[in-house]
C-alpha cells in the first residue's frame, strides 16, 4: 500500500530528531530558538511558581506576627529589614513616619498623605520587581506561534522547490519538507501554550498579592494616623 502511493518507509517513520537533522538551515534555526525559549519558559515557570508561593506564605506569617506585636518600633527593629514585600512596605511607612515626626506635626492631613504615598509606592515597586520576569512569558506566548509559522512557511516553500526541481509531485518528495514545517509549528505551540497559561496564572497571583499588600499598607496607615492624633509615636 505504501509503495503504490509513492511513499518510502523513511517518509512514514520520520522521528523528531530526524526531522530536525534533515531540516533546512533556516528551519533548524527556528526550531533551536523555539526550543531554547521553551526551556527558559519552563525555568521561569518552575522558579517563579516556587518563589511566589514562598513569598505568599512568608508574607502572611510576617503580617500575622506584626499585628500580634505590641510595640511597632521594636518589631521594626527586629524584623523590619527582612527581604519580604510586607517588610519593605512596613519599612517605607516607618521611614516616612520618622521623617514626618522629627519636629512638631502641624499638617496632619499632609503627613497622612505622605505616609500613604510612601507605602503605596513601595507596594508598586515590589509588584513591578516580581513581575519583571513575566514579560518574557508574555513575549513567548505572543511571538512563538508566529515564529513557528515562519518555519512552517519556509518548509512548505522548500517542498514546492523540491517539486519543481525533481518534476515530481509525489508525497515522497513533498512529505519531508511539510513534516519539518509542521514540526516547527508544533514546537512553537509547545513553547507558547505553557507561557500563556503561566502568564495568566501568575498575573492573577500577583494581583492577589498586590491586593493583600495594599490592605496591609492601609491598615498600617490607619495605625499611624491614630498615632498622629496623639502627636507621638
Amino acid at each position: 500500500m505504501i509503495d503504490t502511493m509513492g511513499l518510502t518507509p523513511d517518509a512514514v517513520t520520520l522521528s523528531p530528531l530526524k526531522l530536525f537533522m534533515e531540516a533546512d538551515l533556516v528551519v533548524k534555526a527556528v526550531m533551536i530558538g523555539l526550543a531554547l525559549a521553551s526551556i527558559w519558559t519552563w525555568t521561569i515557570i518552575i522558579s517563579f511558581g516556587l518563589k511566589i508561593g514562598k513569598i505568599g506564605k512568608d508574607n502572611a506569617a510576617f503580617e500575622q506576627d506584626f499585628w500580634k506585636a505590641g510595640d511597632i518600633d521594636a518589631f521594626y527593629k527586629a524584623r523590619g529589614h527582612e527581604k519580604l514585600p510586607s517588610a519593605r512596605v512596613l519599612a517605607a511607612g516607618v521611614t516616612e513616619w520618622r521623617r514626618t515626626t522629627k519636629g512638631r506635626v502641624t499638617d496632619r492631613d499632609g503627613a497622612r498623605q505622605r505616609l500613604a504615598t510612601a507605602m503605596q509606592s513601595s507596594v508598586g515597586h515590589e509588584i513591578d520587581t516580581l513581575s519583571d520576569r513575566l514579560n518574557f512569558l508574555a513575549t513567548v506566548g505572543s511571538v512563538a506561534p508566529f515564529v513557528g509559522l515562519f518555519g512552517t512557511v519556509w518548509g512548505i516553500m522548500r517542498s514546492f522547490t523540491a517539486i519543481a526541481a525533481e518534476q515530481n509531485s509525489s508525497l515522497a518528495v513533498v512529505a519531508p519538507g511539510i513534516a519539518e514545517a509542521l514540526f516547527a509549528t508544533a514546537i512553537g505551540l509547545f513553547a507558547a501554550i505553557p507561557a500563556v497559561i503561566a502568564y495568566n496564572r501568575f498575573s492573577h497571583r500577583l494581583n492577589k498579592l498586590e491586593g493583600k499588600l495594599f490592605r496591609f499598607s492601609d491598615a498600617f496607615h490607619g495605625e499611624l494616623s491614630r498615632e498622629l492624633e496623639k502627636d507621638s509615636f
